[in-house]
């Protein structure tokens, strides 16, 4: 009921909303100016940094990457997204000790989630792949010892390979591994490999050169050459140790934990929940009431073992199709519909879904008139609110609603209540809502010296904020 003026046209959360569906639909670039806008919004949100420093991954700007992951981490040094986030991003780069390190602190810390003992197990076989298992390995001290970082050693190890006599570098290619496991790896070129070793026995064709002079043995060395590489590579990325440990952990899943579960069921909800809340953000209403009430056929066909946050999101798609009904100026169905949203809450023991249906409740009554049932459904929210700012937001419309009943004592006592609350939250923009709501309610009751003192209070916090409409109205 605040002026619609005061309020910013990009919040944070639609930022980071829209970011996140940007990265999934793999628009990566266009996430990553989302946010930077939000993080000029709320620097230094840890959640912001790590959904950053993914999307830095998935554009292959690790450096980048690892600079978010440690600056959340420095906000929060037991933050455990932030701690496999780091160690995704070391593992990307090849610095798979120092990734062993961080899975094994988030491990630590969170032994619940099982991506960090993937972690763990990927980590470590991905060691054993480029140096071969440890017990194997005796060290001379021969020269100085020093830890460097796995892009160092492969550094090295390329440098070296160039400087190999061709002889060397060829044996190389013998080199064999367990053919289930390379046709594993290599999937649909492992035939491209067995067919390229099997032409290495014509002899008369090894010895046999192109029309440009390449010899026909170099050119499929050298393919086989990249094939191994690639293999190596791929072994390092997705062990098949650590493919059969993820089977493993997703078979076991649903009997330790369902929520925990990585379902493509549950990653699917996600998404269009997503794009159900971007279209109605954006504009699009009928739309986001359409595909709302959809998904919410779709789920209600559902059991709980294949949704197990059934009713929590069937309460939250109710609330979603009420916010788009009021949009589209559709009261009575939007009313409708965050009742059965507030139904579905208390049937089920939701306090955050209730609470958001009793705002959604009160909010379609202010706008259709009924103050006094807002006023009614709004007090009954009250124990339910969170934060200071909440009950600012909260106190202030119960006291607009007062106002617009004539009952300007109680309107006033409201505005002081939700100015208090503004005040310890340190918010400027609701600090001038309360201060005009009280100075309003101040008029009514003749108050006329109060009012003045606290309009031209109001008119310093409007150019605080800055509103050059807010400082005309009161200035009217």
């Amino acid at each position: 009921m605040a002026d619609d003026d005061l309020l910013p046209v990009v919040s944070f959360g639609n930022l980071m909303s829209e970011g996140i569906t940007l990265s999934r639909r793999g628009q990566h670039d266009k996430a990553l100016s989302c946010f930077n806008d939000a993080l000029k919004l709320r620097a230094g949100d840890k959640h912001c940094l790590i959904t950053r420093s993914k999307c830095f991954l998935k554009l292959g700007d690790t450096e980048n990457s690892l600079k978010d992951a440690e600056a959340s981490l420095q906000i929060d040094n037991t933050f455990y997204e932030g701690l496999y986030q780091k160690a995704e991003t070391l593992y990307a780069m090849g610095d798979f000790e120092f990734a062993l390190v961080f899975y094994h602190r988030g491990r630590r810390l969170r032994p619940d989630l099982h991506k960090f003992q993937l972690g763990i197990h990927k980590a470590e076989e991905a060691i054993i792949n480029c140096i071969g298992n440890p017990s194997s390995v005796k060290l001379e001290n021969k020269e100085e010892l020093c830890f460097v970082s796995r892009q160092a050693e492969s550094k090295k190890d390329n440098q070296k390979q160039q400087n190999k006599p061709k002889d060397q570098k060829d044996q190389k290619h013998i080199k064999k591994q367990s053919p289930k496991t390379e046709q594993q790896l290599l999937g649909r070129l492992y035939a491209d490999k067995a067919y390229l070793e099997k032409l290495l026995k014509d002899e008369d064709l090894m010895q046999s050169s192109t029309r440009q002079g390449a010899k026909v043995m170099d050119l499929v060395l050298d393919g086989i050459s990249y094939l191994n590489q690639r293999r190596d590579f791929w072994q390092q990325q997705k062990p098949i140790y650590a493919r059969e440990y993820e089977r493993k952990v997703l078979r076991q899943g649903r009997a330790r934990d369902r929520k925990q579960k990585p379902s493509d069921i549950a990653r699917a909800i996600a998404k269009e929940m997503e794009d159900i809340e971007l279209m109605l953000a954006r504009g699009s209403a009928e739309q986001s009431c359409r595909k709302a009430e959809h998904l919410l056929k779709k789920i209600q066909a559902w059991s709980e073992d294949e949704v197990p946050n059934k009713y929590e999101l069937i309460g939250n798609l109710h609330s979603c199709i009420g916010n788009a009904q009021l949009a589209m100026g559709q009261m009575e169905a939007a009313l409708h519909s965050h009742k059965m949203d507030l139904e579905c809450a208390r049937e089920h023991t939701l306090p955050d879904a209730t609470s958001r249906a009793l705002d959604n409740i009160g909010h379609v009554y202010a706008r259709i008139g009924k103050f006094q049932q807002a006023i009614d459904t709004w007090e009954e929210k009250i124990p339910l609110a969170q934060s200071s700012l909440e009950k600012a937001w909260l106190f202030h419309e119960i006291g607009r609603c007062y106002l617009e009943l004539d009952n300007a004592e109680v309107a006033q006592d409201y505005g002081e209540q939700s100015l208090q609350s503004a005040d310890e939250e340190g918010d400027v923009e609701w600090q001038l809502h309360a201060t005009v709501l009280v100075a309003q309610a101040q008029v009514k009751l003749k108050d006329y010296q109060s009012a003045i003192l606290n309009f031209e209070r109001a008119l310093e916090k409007a150019r605080l904020v800055p509103s050059e409409t807010a400082q005309n109205g009161i200035i009217a």
